[in-house]
């Protein structure tokens, strides 16, 4: 099976159904077909070996991932929020590239088309490849990983990988006529890529968020009568407060809210429960180089956890569930053997859905199948697995190794913490010194002094933090992961530590 069948399927099965854009004028399954076979042709006219899209939200990403499939070529899509320094070296090893973008002068050289004129490019023929002629093993889509912790990397993803992906994960044709998802997550992004295929696989109607406010994205869920949404941590925490902020709850036409690719304090989960007490709300782990989740926490584990008077009940509410039916899940020690219940290690992942793949490196899976995920964490008694972070932001700290997510967790329930980032900063006398970035809770002042005795309470003296620095907001990537190594720069470029 490739992308191209899937279409088909969502073509032929759900022909007059509108899969993207608004109730009313959005594009219909053979609307979706026909735009993409436009492309697919014009893609191959120009003679390009691989589709980049360098744009924000909208109907026309789906559009042209599904038209690089029909044309064979890689699909790329690219961060618009890239400095040109960044794109141009991420151009330069492109050999002969079209790229879809409204700012051609960003890529010059590049042969580009513009992103509603690509949506509008008329048919000429059929598409230059049938379904059946695009090998499962081809590369469908190129990402760029985060490079929250080491230089970006191009993950490989191929068709086998993001359509075991969907069969592992969606019922064909399930959803109904009247469902729509909101997607506010960047298009560059495998939850991007994952949404688009997912939503228009299950049948459900895609409605894009080009710029995300709180406002904004809860406007849009009463206009367009919004059933599902995926956020981000930071989107989730802005949107309670404008909930708060309004002094009203969440509508109940919102059935499901999924949230993922950065950790997120148990206090907001809690906030959003009471305010969503209509919604299902998902917590999703995944990674690029996974062609998405692996692992999930449902509505029913959720409402579970926050209501269990047991203790190790409750505390499901910080995990990340449990692994998917399609994949194996595990975590080892150094030695590569599996841990026990509680014990922490690496989290390795292993199924048909796993690419673990790059240009600049090759695959990286292992002779038996498992792929290191480079995240730390561990499994309880029944399965359910909690993150404790990369294995690259490990602190170590006078021969100690110690996890920043421990900290943030006993920060994060001081009253005063609305967000916190813990990260090493060099050290000549200790390797490494431990820094705290917090942001105060809006009207609320932080006392450093009182933060550090609040964790020396809670957790031994060498893992209070030596510093602590108080921030507007923490530097992230769009998606919500820290980007520990600015706070590292913020420390080193003499900021005020107290």
């Amino acid at each position: 099976m490739n992308l191209a069948m899937i279409l088909d399927m969502v073509a032929d099965g759900m022909t007059d159904r509108v899969l993207l854009g608004g109730r009313s004028g959005g594009l219909t399954g053979a609307g979706l077909r026909a735009r993409a076979v436009a492309g697919a042709g014009f893609v191959a006219s120009a003679g390009a070996d691989r589709l980049v899209y360098l744009g924000g939200n909208g109907p026309v990403f789906p559009v042209a991932l599904l038209a690089a499939t029909l044309a064979g070529v890689p699909f790329l899509p690219l961060n618009y929020r890239l400095s040109a320094e960044q794109l141009d070296e991420v151009m330069s090893r492109q050999r002969a590239p079209l790229v879809v973008t409204d700012t051609p002068e960003r890529v010059p050289g590049a042969g580009t088309v513009g992103i509603e004129e690509f949506l509008r490019l008329p048919a000429a023929g059929p598409a230059p490849r049938s379904a059946y002629d695009i090998d499962a093993e081809s590369i469908a889509v190129l990402l760029m990983t985060s490079g929250t912790t080491a230089a970006p990397k191009s993950a490989v993803l191929r068709h086998q990988h993001l359509v075991s992906y969907l069969f592992g994960s969606v019922e064909f044709a399930s959803a109904d006529e009247t469902d729509a998802t909101l997607v506010s997550v960047p298009p560059y992004h495998i939850a991007a890529v994952a949404n688009a295929l997912s939503n228009l696989y299950s049948g459900r109607r895609v409605v894009y968020l080009d710029h995300f406010t709180a406002a904004g994205w809860l406007d849009t869920v009463e206009r367009e009568g919004v059933t599902h949404a995926m956020v981000v941590p930071t989107m989730l925490v802005r949107i309670v407060a404008e909930l708060k902020a309004r002094g009203r709850r969440a509508p109940a036409h919102l059935r499901s809210l999924s949230y993922g690719g950065a950790k997120i304090s148990g206090e907001v989960i809690e906030e959003a429960l009471r305010l969503f007490p209509h919604t299902g709300f998902v917590n999703a782990y995944g990674l690029t180089e996974t062609a998405s989740s692996i692992a999930v926490l449902g509505p029913e584990e959720h409402r579970e956890a926050a209501a269990s008077p047991d203790p190790a009940v409750r505390a499901r509410l910080g995990s990340v569930g449990r692994a998917l039916p399609a994949v194996q899940i595990e975590v080892h020690d150094p030695e590569g053997r599996p841990c026990a219940p509680g014990q922490v290690g690496d989290i390795v992942v292993r199924g048909a859905q796993v690419a673990g793949e790059y240009v600049e490196a090759g695959s990286l899976v292992r002779e038996d199948g498992w792929f290191p995920t480079r995240d730390r964490g561990h499994l309880d008694e029944d399965g359910f697995l909690f993150v404790q972070g990369r294995a690259d932001d490990t602190i170590i700290r006078g021969g100690e190794n110690i996890a920043p997510a421990e900290i943030e967790d006993v920060l994060a329930r001081h009253e005063t913490v609305l967000e916190c980032a813990v990260a090493g900063v060099p050290d000549l006398e200790w390797g490494q010194r431990i820094a705290a970035f917090v942001v105060p809770r809006p009207g609320r002042r932080a006392d450093p002094a009182e933060l550090r005795e609040w964790v020396r309470e809670r957790l031994r003296g060498s893992k209070t933090p030596d510093d602590i620095v108080l921030l507007d907001e923490l530097p992230t990537t769009p998606t919500g992961k820290i980007l520990r190594r600015e706070l590292v720069e913020i420390v080193r470029d003499g900021a005020d530590t107290r």
